[in-house]
């Protein structure tokens, strides 16, 4: 499997997992306090927190990189611009049998 096909997998995993799993959040219902606890904690500073999994760094992290060889391809560019790309018939040949072998 190439590094494309890969993240393209990552992708469609994704979409398909947040399609599935994410749905409107409901408001949380609070008991109802009377007295000094109802007063005490109208009085509260309350934080919402979240955290992550360790496997969406790595995917963040595989979404953002690229695996185009610019110099690479720049020199492919060029020598096909200029008639000078050859490709051995053999070496297509040799490429393609197991492929469709497979």
């Amino acid at each position: 499997m190439s590094y494309t096909n890969g993240v393209g997998g990552l992708q469609q995993l994704l979409s398909s997992m947040t399609s599935k799993a994410t749905q409107p959040a409901e408001p949380a219902s609070l008991p109802r306090q009377s007295g000094a606890a109802a007063a005490h904690s109208s009085g509260e500073n309350r934080v919402d927190q979240t955290s992550l999994s360790s496997a969406s760094g790595l995917i963040a992290h595989a979404l953002e990189g690229s695996d185009v060889r610019t110099e690479k391809v720049t020199a492919l560019q060029q020598a096909i611009a200029s008639g000078s790309y050859r490709v051995s018939s053999a070496d297509v040949a040799d490429k393609m049998i197991p492929s469709l072998l497979e």
